[in-house]
């Protein structure tokens, strides 16, 4: 069975080698383009195209795929390439351009798509830093034949797992290793004429939309539950972030603690090797790693000896 791929991030890089390693033929893959990264910012390869250099599979990256878009020369070289590949099936995981109806309808069997939470809940971009913001004990894999809509089209398998107490970063390793694992029997079911479309359902929809850079602030006036579910939601990108004593530090993890709260969000009321202990709207938040601009991220022990605070000093 042939396989086209359209994915750019590391999440979609676990299922590529997935689907490969299962033995199906990668016919092509599309990637974005090479974006700056890095303090020269120089442009670097996505972790889906440096997969797929080093194992000599064809790869397009257009810039939009719209064939009546900005860009209807990038978009008319992709659908020479996606027809001349004799496509059986399109798999997509975060690739970040729109597919139009003509990607839908090019492989025979449709376009298939690994989305990182179990729909029709946190359809949309941040379906894992969502899960874990709003406190959801549990999140997964939903292999979705794709249609028109955003994450609306049938299922097609789906599986679980517990978010516990995982930050992003931690949860988007689980979450990548179930979608390759779930791609692959997908596919194998796809080419035994196997596979079983489910509508989703119209109740329970809810939408994950894009995290902003904005979000990071931490307002400490929130309960102490949210704040921690924010900093684990956070982690690695934009990172939760407040500031004291001149600096704005990024705050990487955290834990809640009863405690006294004679004293108002924000501020230090304990600092010790265990932690620094903040007042939030109804109990502590006990900092646990944190980081200054330009620095690293240090467990608190380490982080309190190049950094001076006190109780009694604010956050915010």
């Amino acid at each position: 069975m042939k396989v086209a791929f359209a994915g750019t991030p590391e999440f979609a890089r676990v299922a590529l080698e997935a689907i490969a390693a299962a033995g199906f033929e990668i016919a092509l893959v599309l990637t974005q383009p090479d974006r700056p990264a890095g303090r020269g910012m120089k442009l670097q390869a996505s972790p889906v195209k440096q997969l797929a250099l080093a194992r000599e599979w064809p790869v397009a990256q257009p810039r939009s795929l719209r064939l009546d878009g900005k860009y209807p020369e990038d978009a008319t070289a992709a659908r020479a390439a996606i027809v001349d590949a004799g496509l059986d099936v399109m798999v997509v995981a975060a690739y970040g351009l729109i597919l139009p109806q003509w990607v839908l309808d090019a492989p025979r069997l449709g376009c298939l798509n690994i989305h990182a939470s179990l729909l029709p809940r946190w359809r949309g971009a941040a379906p894992i830093h969502r899960a874990i913001e709003a406190g959801d004990e549990r999140t997964g894999v939903t292999i979705m034949q794709m249609d028109a809509g955003l994450d609306t089209g049938d299922m097609l398998l789906r599986e679980s797992l517990e978010v516990g107490e995982d930050s992003t970063a931690q949860l988007h390793d689980r979450v990548a290793a179930l979608g390759g694992r779930l791609i692959v029997e997908a596919l194998k079911q796809a080419e035994a004429g196997a596979l079983h479309p489910e509508p989703q359902p119209v109740e329970g929809v809810t939408y994950a939309h894009k995290v902003e850079k904005q979000e990071a602030q931490i307002d400490w006036t929130q309960a102490a539950a949210t704040l921690v579910r924010r900093i684990r939601a956070f982690d690695p990108f934009p990172g939760a972030s407040s500031a004291v004593g001149g600096e704005t530090l990024k705050l990487w993890a955290a834990q809640v603690r009863p405690g006294p709260l004679a004293e108002p969000p924000g501020t230090v009321v304990a600092v010790g090797p265990a932690g620094v202990a903040v007042a939030a709207q109804d109990a502590i938040v006990m900092l646990t790693e944190l980081q200054r601009p330009g620095g690293k991220r240090l467990p608190a022990a380490d982080f309190l000896r190049g950094f001076d605070l006190k109780p009694g000093q604010v956050f915010g």
